[in-house]
């Protein structure tokens, strides 16, 4: 397999003399100069990102930087390299780790298989633990003379898939067993997950083997992120819950034992006389999270008057008025 070689100091803007901290910040840089968030439907910003971080992911460890630099003068920018024999199709681990490069390019895998770093030691020579080079699917075969000095192969693993579980609240509060429809590349598939309570909206619920498949490997896994849904009632403040509370003047003025809405039904509480509109009830533990650590429910009062007044309510209203010393002004 013949494939372009990749500057990745070049990519990053960096001398090969470069420091790890230099590294880092050059791509720190870059990154949200072309991340896609901030380049929306921007193709080309979005492979200068996937190239950014293919750079970074080889440049900022110490073992991976190690083999790409053992490239050398040899290749330049632009130049295309073969693999020696036997090097296709093979993927490496070092020292029992694994990476998975699935998204990178092909430069990426061919030198480095779809797996690296941990230990140290030459990529084209030398002992890794004794172990030698293997052939995925080929029963452990040795390739004859060891010639990348103990490297191991390991099967390609498939990619790991993302998607959206949106949740109502009350299911995030009762939590338990869902069944979710996901979208695979063979078709649509049906699959059971459980949801702990309270769980945080951004959390996510990992299910290992259901990611996209990878012929004569393992699959990659599916993660599935939270996201609430609208409420009509509740609006979400981290384990907080908060809703407005309607009251009658009356009510506000003289006190009154209200039902408040929470996500497990209504509780009776007693609003005390006097209370204005904005004044915040809290009801501990009736918010979100796991059962020891709920959060708390914020009941808002907000006064209602009625749209529409009949002539004896006009009357006592007038009343009202007339005899009160109160000023709401005042």
């Amino acid at each position: 397999m013949s494939v372009s070689y990749k500057d990745y100091y070049k990519l990053l803007g960096v001398e090969r003399t470069a420091k790890t901290e230099d590294i880092s910040k050059a791509y720190k840089k870059l990154a949200r100069k072309y991340h896609p968030d901030l380049n929306p439907g921007d193709k080309q910003a979005e492979d200068k990102f996937k190239e950014i971080n293919e750079a970074h992911e080889v440049l900022k460890d110490p073992e991976k930087r190690k083999l790409y630099d053992q490239l050398g003068p040899n290749w330049q920018h632009g130049q295309q390299f073969q693999g020696e024999p036997g090097f296709e199709n093979v993927h490496f681990t070092f020292g029992g780790k694994s990476f998975d490069g699935s998204g990178f390019s092909d430069f990426f895998e061919t030198l480095f298989g779809g797996a690296a770093g941990g230990q140290s030691g030459n990529p084209f020579g030398g002992s890794f633990g004794g172990q030698s080079a293997r052939q995925p699917g080929g029963r452990g075969a040795q390739f004859g003379p060891d010639p990348f000095g103990g490297f191991s192969a390991r099967p390609r693993r498939g990619r790991d898939v993302e998607a959206e579980l949106p949740l109502t609240l009350e299911e995030v509060q009762k939590g338990g067993s869902r069944t979710v429809s996901i979208q695979g590349p063979q078709g649509p598939k049906t699959l059971e997950v459980n949801v702990p309570s309270g769980i945080r909206e951004g959390a996510k619920l990992r299910l290992a083997g259901q990611g996209d498949p990878a012929p004569g490997g393992t699959p990659g896994d599916l993660f599935l992120r939270v996201r609430y849904l609208p409420h009509n009632t509740f609006k979400v403040d981290g384990e907080n819950l908060q809703c407005d509370l309607a009251l009658a003047p009356w009510e506000a003025a003289l006190g009154a034992r209200v039902e408040v809405p929470t996500l497990e039904g209504h509780v009776e509480m007693q609003i005390p006389a006097g209370s204005s509109s904005g004044r915040k009830f809290r009801l501990r533990g009736k918010g979100l999270g796991a059962v020891d650590k709920r959060g708390d429910l914020l009941a808002r009062v907000m006064i209602k008057t009625p749209a529409q007044l009949s002539d004896a309510e006009r009357e006592l209203w007038q009343k009202l008025a007339d005899t009160s010393a109160f000023k709401a002004r005042a």
